[in-house]
């Protein structure tokens, strides 16, 4: 077995297995899987998967014992286990891997395949990048809830055979389209659950200014953009990873609702 497929160590953290890799290391890994190599997919949960991940939602909890690195994307979630623990977990943003990747690692003839992001998008891979080879398929929106559309976004995968596919379709949609093509077998190259990452690193759409990502506040700024689109997910599906760390705190424990590894 190529010793590229083994699956790193992980440190559970908060209910999650953490890839503990940082960002640099994280991308060499994925940029050292040769091009013909058997699927494997890269997850990067954020604080809205660790809290689902506390309430034994399946749909993030499977995709993370199943995906060969499990990256973190929350430095809320790093700076819990610095301070809460005084053991720091790195950070490796699905967004700042995405753009290390495009500028360290991909090279223009290299091959991509697109499940979602937009035409602005492709075009400007092409012409930022100098991508020469992308194949790519938008789902209809809500695809994850119709299993027939699921299995198209697995078929053009598999008829689409390239080095790095990006699943650019949020979560857990992404991931579950990743298990998926596991489950059919056959494909190969590695796949990135990046949510909106490529249209923060071509300028389609502006990711937060700087000041907002020091201060750990990416949430804050696209709430600020859209309250009504983000409400739900800050202060519902994200903001409980606070007092889940707290919580694991008390217990003296960073993974009190650690759960059992698939066999």
């Amino acid at each position: 077995m190529d010793m590229t497929d083994v699956r790193p160590p992980v440190r559970w953290f908060l209910g999650v297995p953490f890839t503990p890799l940082t960002l640099a290391d994280a991308a060499a890994s994925i940029a050292a899987r040769p091009p013909q190599a058997p699927f494997a997919f890269v997850t990067t949960p954020n604080a809205q998967h660790i809290v689902a991940a506390h309430r034994l939602n399946s749909l993030f909890t499977t995709p993370h014992d199943r995906a060969w690195l499990v990256l973190n994307d929350s430095k809320i979630a790093g700076m819990l286990a610095t301070r809460l623990f005084s053991d720091p977990l790195a950070v490796a943003a699905g967004s700042d891997l995405t753009a290390y990747m495009f500028h360290h690692h991909i090279r223009s003839d290299d091959t991509l395949t697109i499940i979602g992001a937009s035409d602005e998008v492709e075009r400007r891979l092409r012409t930022q990048f100098g991508m020469r080879h992308i194949a790519r398929y938008d789902p209809p929106m809500g695809f994850y809830r119709d299993p027939a559309e699921i299995e198209r976004c697995v078929d053009f995968i598999l008829a689409h055979p390239a080095r790095y596919i990006f699943l650019a379709v949020g979560a857990p949609q992404s991931e579950t389209v990743a298990c998926r093509v596991l489950d059919r077998g056959g494909a190969t190259g590695v796949a990135l659950c990046i949510g909106s990452s490529l249209h923060f690193v071509t300028g389609v759409v502006r990711r937060a200014p700087s000041i907002f990502r020091k201060l750990n506040a990416e949430a804050l700024y696209r709430l600020m953009q859209n309250p009504r689109r983000h409400a739900r997910r800050v202060f519902v599906e994200s903001l409980p990873v606070l007092s889940i760390g707290l919580c694991a705190r008390v217990a003296s424990a960073p993974d009190p609702h650690r759960r059992r590894p698939p066999p």
